[in-house]
């Protein structure tokens, strides 16, 4: 399975095709936009998620809410593209009056300057934060979506919520009252933080309102649990083969996140041994497991058939609506970074591309190792496969 993004964020069209989706998989275009209501709503989100209410169209790939087992073509509309046609008109020359709105002012830990630089476009930085802005994850989600439903299919439940907003944290003392993911998601998505308890719910919010009043942004840590992984995915032979290094990857590659861990995370690395590696045990129900999962899920880059835990840290949105100090990248003159429309926080949202891009290399994963060209060929394979490590 792989797949491609294509649109920019204030362009006509966000697109994704997807190659290696199984024939036979049940899939609606409601399906998906669930995921995109998800990714959405949540507090903190800015005023385009009122203009915009992102639906899929299935272009290709689909028959009759069935997967063909050719590409997915997948398109979401821009609505707020109406704004901006003349100015992201890819087919008009430029002009002065289709050339106004223009980034001169890069802002500070955004792709802006660094993206100018290196693409030559030093007349205008929409060119960068156009393709650059986080407005792309939307088709990130949809490619989640339809993996999520493959998962489904094969027994396999992904979640993701939210840990913290700034110092904002949510009692991880609740996870234990939650026996399945699903029990789990309909408290978190109850909250429009999507953390796991009211009074958390409350202290995050207020955070968000402070940022907000004070022209500020903040960040979080987002987590994210798959149940139902089989033992064995991925492999230890080889760097590029590690399931958890194609994981972090695609956690880091999310726009703003900057840094990730599983299980115990960083937190193993201030205990022993001891308290650290996830005893092994064996029962005739089960095969083998684990008597804990401190290390997340993986050991040698392989699914051990214990929960996946994997956590993402993001940064603070970039723009400010109280600029910080940046340079005109013509005239050279000292001002305040340029001010685009934005979110006070994105990490609600953030759980949920988390989320997809678990399900993307999980599903990835899946279809790399069993034959993937019908749905129910490759049922058959993972049962037996279940059945066959459940012997070991």
């Amino acid at each position: 399975m792989k797949y491609m993004t294509a649109g920019e964020s204030h362009g006509p069209e966000e697109i994704a095709i997807i190659e290696g989706i199984p024939s036979g998989l049940h899939i609606s275009e409601e399906d998906v936009n669930k995921q995109l209501a998800r990714r959405q709503h949540g507090y903190g989100r800015g005023r385009r998620q009122v203009i915009e209410t992102d639906t899929v169209k299935f272009l290709s790939g689909v028959r009759h809410q069935t997967t063909l087992g050719s590409p997915l073509t997948l398109n979401v509309h821009n609505d707020d593209h109406n704004h901006w046609a003349s100015i992201m008109a890819p087919n008009d020359v430029e002009t002065p009056e289709n050339s106004v709105r223009k980034v001169m002012r890069p802002r500070p830990g955004h792709a802006d300057l660094v993206g100018g630089m290196k693409y030559r476009h030093f007349k205008d930085l929409r060119n960068v934060l156009e393709r650059s802005s986080a407005r792309e994850t939307v088709m990130r989600v949809a490619v989640g979506a339809v993996s999520k439903q493959l998962l489904s299919e094969l027994g396999i439940d992904v979640h993701g919520f939210v840990l913290n907003i700034g110092p904002a944290k949510s009692d991880l003392s609740k996870l234990e009252s939650f026996n399945t993911l699903d029990d789990l998601r309909q408290v978190t998505e109850s909250f429009p933080t999507r953390t796991l308890d009211e009074a958390s719910d409350k202290q995050m919010q207020d955070v968000i309102d402070q940022a907000k009043k004070e022209g500020n942004t903040v960040g979080g840590t987002v987590q994210v649990f798959a149940t139902g992984v089989p033992a064995g995915l991925g492999s230890y032979v080889s760097a590029d083969t590690k399931l958890d290094a194609k994981i972090a990857r695609a956690i880091v590659g999310i726009n703003a996140f900057k840094g990730v861990d599983f299980g115990g995370g960083f937190d193993n690395a201030e205990k022993f041994g001891s308290q650290v590696m996830d005893e092994i045990f064996w029962s005739a129900d089960k095969g083998f497991y684990r008597g804990s999962d401190n290390l997340g899920g993986f050991e040698g880059g392989m699914t051990t058939g214990e929960m996946i835990a994997v956590r993402g840290v993001v940064k603070p949105i970039p723009t400010l609506y109280r600029p910080m100090h940046s340079v005109d990248i013509d005239t050279h003159q000292e001002h305040k970074a340029s001010i685009e429309r934005s979110d006070t926080t994105a990490v609600t949202a953030a759980a949920v591309i988390a989320e997809s891009m678990v399900a993307i290399e999980l599903a990835k994963a899946v279809l790399d190792k069993f034959d993937s060209d019908n749905i129910d060929r490759l049922k058959e394979q993972l049962k037996a496969y279940r059945e066959e490590i459940k012997q070991f």
